[in-house]
């Protein structure tokens, strides 16, 4: 048996029994209780090599290894409190006055799109700086990902579509542009319009007014100041 093995055979024994002696329990034989009529001195004989079914393993090695292993996991559940808590304090929405109901409705969802358990679809319709109107499908988590929102939720910016974001669509000159992103795939060739595939579990978001959203999807319209137009598309991951 090389080191590995060893150590392997270790945490297995470790894991599997609370204490040293439920260990040494373990070893011993219906045979050597009725020989010995003593529990206590079974365990002795078997502790000091004389009786059991296999190699012992020694009392401080026991200890020692489940020491460690309770180290481990205390260190593993306190590490994932600290996350989860700093999760919550570096929220970009946090402590914001927000006085429209878009940014607020973003707010809401923020926590959720940044840890994977919801993926949210922005649907804005507005003018951009030229005055044509413009309309897009914005993968909400992934631009959480890979811009800062710290402007939006402060009012001195607003979020507009882009050309990069998985529908655009210039109402003026009739551009219009796809683009995937690591959560959804799009899918423009559908007979029944325009739909996304969650990539996590293969289930379609149907974004067509007239239509039901999909499984484990909700389209919420929001009365918003800041747009002509703006819905969002929630998808619940249930993984």
């Amino acid at each position: 048996m090389d080191l590995e093995d060893g150590l392997t055979a270790l945490d297995k024994i470790v894991t599997q029994f609370n204490t040293y002696e439920d260990y040494l329990d373990s070893q011993i034989t219906d045979e050597d209780l009725y020989y010995l009529e003593d529990e206590d001195l079974a365990r002795q004989l078997v502790e000091l090599g004389g009786r059991g079914t296999g190699k012992v393993v020694k009392r401080g090695d026991f200890e020692a290894r489940k020491a460690t292993i309770m180290a481990i996991r205390k260190a593993a559940i306190e590490a994932a409190k600290l996350a989860e808590r700093t999760q919550k304090k570096t929220l970009t929405s946090t402590s914001k006055d927000l006085q429209d109901n878009f940014l607020k409705a973003l707010a809401v969802r923020e926590e959720d799109n940044r840890n994977g358990k919801v993926s949210s679809v922005i649907f804005i319709r507005d003018r951009n700086s030229h005055g044509q109107q413009v309309s897009a499908y914005i993968d909400y988590a992934y631009r959480l990902k890979t811009e800062d929102f710290e402007p939006y939720f402060s009012g001195k910016k607003r979020l507009l579509p882009r050309p990069t974001d998985l529908s655009f669509y210039n109402w003026n000159s009739n551009t219009a542009t796809c683009n995937s992103t690591p959560n959804y795939q799009v899918i423009a060739d559908n007979p029944e319009g325009l739909v996304f595939k969650y990539k996590r579990d293969c289930k379609i978001l149907n974004v067509d007014p007239k239509a039901p959203p999909g499984d484990d999807s909700a389209r919420t319209p929001i009365d918003t100041k800041l747009y002509i137009q703006a819905v969002i598309f929630d998808h619940i991951f249930r993984g």
